[in-house]
C-alpha cells in the first residue's frame, strides 16, 4: 500500500492538498484551498467532509460518531455505491450497495483547476475478492473537484467484450438545521418507490417534508433538487447528469438508534440524504468498449 508520505511526494499540492495516515491506518486526503476545505478517505474514495469558506457550517455531514476502519463503511459524507445499489440481485451474502465503498482506491491524478479548485482522481483497486463479486472487465474512477462548488464524477468504463449492467449512487449526506424544518424541492410530480410503505409506487405531491422514516427512490428524473433549510438559512443545490433516479432518505429515531453511529442521541436530525442514483427502473447498461459517467455538482446559497 502506498504510504501518506509517498502520496505527498507524488500527488501533494503545496498549500492545497496533503495526505495523512489516520489512527486506523487508513490514508485520508486533506484539501484546504482559497475556496473550501474537504477530506476524503482513500478506502472507498469516500468524501467525508466539504465546507465552502462562504459557509459557517459544513454542507456535507459526517457523523460525530463516524469511525474509520479497514473494510468498513463510514457514516456520513458521500459513500460510493457501486456496482449495484441496495441488495445484490441474486447473492444475499454480497454487501448491500456494492463493495466500492469498503475497498482501497488508488490516487491516479491530482491538479489545480483554472479557478483554483483542487482536483483529485482515484481508481478502484481490483482484487480476487472484488472479481469474485464482479467478474466483468472494467475500471471505476471517481474525480472530485473541491472549490466553492463540489463536483463529483463517477465513471465506469467497460474494457471487456460483453455488455454489463450497473446500479450506482453517490449516497451524499447533507448537514441541515433540523430534519423537521427542511423541504426538498425539484421532485414534484415524480413517481417514486416508497421503501417504507412496502415498496409501493407513488407520485410526489408538492415539496418533500419529513415527519418520520423516509426512504424513497424517485425514478425517471434528472431534475435538480434543492434542500431548503430555514434553520440554517440556506439552500443546497444538487444538479446532476448521467443519473435518472434520486433517493431521499432519513432513518428517524428508531432506525437511527439501531445504527449506533449516527451521533447519538439526535445526530440524525441534523442530516438528510439526497442521493444521485441509477437504480431499479434506471440501472445502466454499459456496452463493451464504452463508458458511463454519473456527474453531480453541489452548491450552497445563503438566504
Amino acid at each position: 500500500m502506498t504510504t501518506a508520505q509517498q502520496l505527498n511526494t507524488q500527488f501533494g499540492i503545496k498549500g492545497q492538498l496533503s495526505f495523512r495516515e489516520d489512527a486506523s491506518g487508513l490514508v485520508v486526503a486533506e484539501i484546504n484551498n482559497a475556496q473550501a476545505t474537504a477530506s476524503l478517505c482513500l478506502q472507498g474514495a469516500h468524501l467525508m467532509t466539504w465546507q465552502p469558506k462562504s459557509q459557517a457550517v459544513p454542507v456535507v455531514w459526517l457523523s460525530r460518531d463516524a469511525k474509520l476502519a479497514a473494510g468498513k463503511s463510514i457514516r456520513g459524507g458521500a459513500p460510493v455505491c457501486w456496482p449495484w445499489f441496495g441488495a445484490h440481485a441474486s447473492e444475499s451474502s454480497f454487501p448491500g450497495h456494492g463493495f466500492a465503498r469498503t475497498v482501497p482506491w488508488n490516487v491516479i491524478e491530482t491538479g489545480t483547476e483554472p479557478d483554483g479548485a483542487t482536483r483529485l482522481t482515484l481508481r478502484l483497486v481490483e482484487s480476487e475478492k472484488t472479481r469474485a463479486q464482479w467478474p466483468h472487465s472494467c475500471t471505476a474512477d471517481l474525480t472530485v473537484i473541491v472549490g466553492e462548488t463540489l463536483r463529483m464524477e463517477l465513471t465506469t468504463e467497460n474494457t471487456g467484450k460483453e455488455a454489463f449492467v450497473i446500479g450506482e449512487a453517490l449516497h451524499t449526506y447533507f448537514q441541515i438545521g433540523d430534519i423537521g424544518a427542511v423541504r426538498v424541492t425539484g421532485l414534484e410530480g415524480c413517481d417514486y418507490w416508497d421503501k417504507v410503505g412496502g415498496s409501493t409506487l407513488r407520485k410526489q405531491d408538492g415539496a418533500i417534508t419529513f415527519s418520520g422514516e423516509t426512504d424513497r427512490v424517485y425514478i425517471d428524473t434528472a431534475a435538480e433538487c434543492v434542500i431548503e433549510d430555514d434553520r440554517l438559512k440556506r439552500r443546497i443545490h444538487i444538479a446532476k447528469s448521467g443519473s435518472l433516479s434520486t433517493v431521499v432518505w432519513t432513518p428517524w429515531t428508531e432506525k437511527a438508534n439501531k445504527m449506533g453511529d449516527m451521533g447519538q442521541p439526535d445526530g440524525w436530525r441534523e442530516m438528510v440524504c439526497v442521493e444521485s442514483v441509477n437504480a431499479i427502473d434506471n440501472v445502466v447498461t454499459v456496452a463493451a468498449g464504452t463508458r458511463h459517467t454519473l456527474i453531480v455538482e453541489y452548491s450552497a446559497e445563503s438566504l
